[in-house]
């Protein structure tokens, strides 16, 4: 049976996630090594691997209590994005936080896209945005293929599209974020198969 943690394996736990969390945001992923936030930390890097085992789980460790602060603001803060908003709006006010989240964690986010495929869909917090994506969806799109609408909206969600878009392309964040809401809601319907139908035989 499992004791409590020890004090000082548990600062440790807690030193080397806040030396991971502000490495990985100040200098991105890609450029922190084990070594880099081990010595941030003040512990060995043997340390590291004996508390998460991985770089996958450290990085999934720093996301975590940022990934929770969100689904408590979806279920107990003030709507739109909590609970008891008018549905438009709180299909808005969901795209807009998740859209935040993911620009603010972006390179936490990216590292972990690619582990396997189809990971970004099948990880159990992507799937909990999903299911409640799809939620309000079928709520504000009740003839709508929500399914497929859920999908395309994560799809345009990705930290690697958004930083894409953002960092290589040289669109504005606000010309991302309203392409976003206009995914969702369309300003002109597209014309219906028969309709296409019938312009290609005229």
């Amino acid at each position: 049976m499992t004791g409590p943690e020890r004090a000082d394996a548990a600062r440790n736990r807690a030193a080397i996630l806040a030396a991971a969390a502000e490495l990985f945001d100040r200098d991105g992923v890609e450029e922190v090594s084990m070594n880099d936030i081990a010595r941030h930390a003040g512990v060995g890097k043997g340390t590291i691997f004996r508390r998460f085992g991985d770089r996958t789980a450290l990085i999934e460790a720093v996301l975590l209590p940022r990934a929770a602060a969100m689904r408590r603001l979806v279920h107990h803060g003030p709507p739109p994005v909590g609970p008891g908003g008018e549905p438009l709006e709180a299909l808005h006010a969901l795209l807009d936080t998740l859209f935040d989240f993911v620009w603010a964690n972006r390179t936490l986010i990216r590292a972990l896209e690619h582990r396997v495929p189809h990971s970004y869909y099948a990880h159990s917090s992507s799937r909990y945005w999903l299911d409640e994506l799809a939620r309000r969806l079928t709520i504000t799109h009740p003839h709508d293929d929500t399914e497929y609408l859920t999908h395309i909206l994560s799809t345009a969600l990705r930290a690697d599209v958004v930083d894409y878009l953002v960092s290589v392309r040289g669109m504005a964040l606000d010309q991302v974020r309203t392409g976003l809401h206009r995914l969702a809601f369309p300003s002109v319907a597209p014309p219906s198969l028969a309709d296409v139908d019938r312009r290609s035989v005229s």
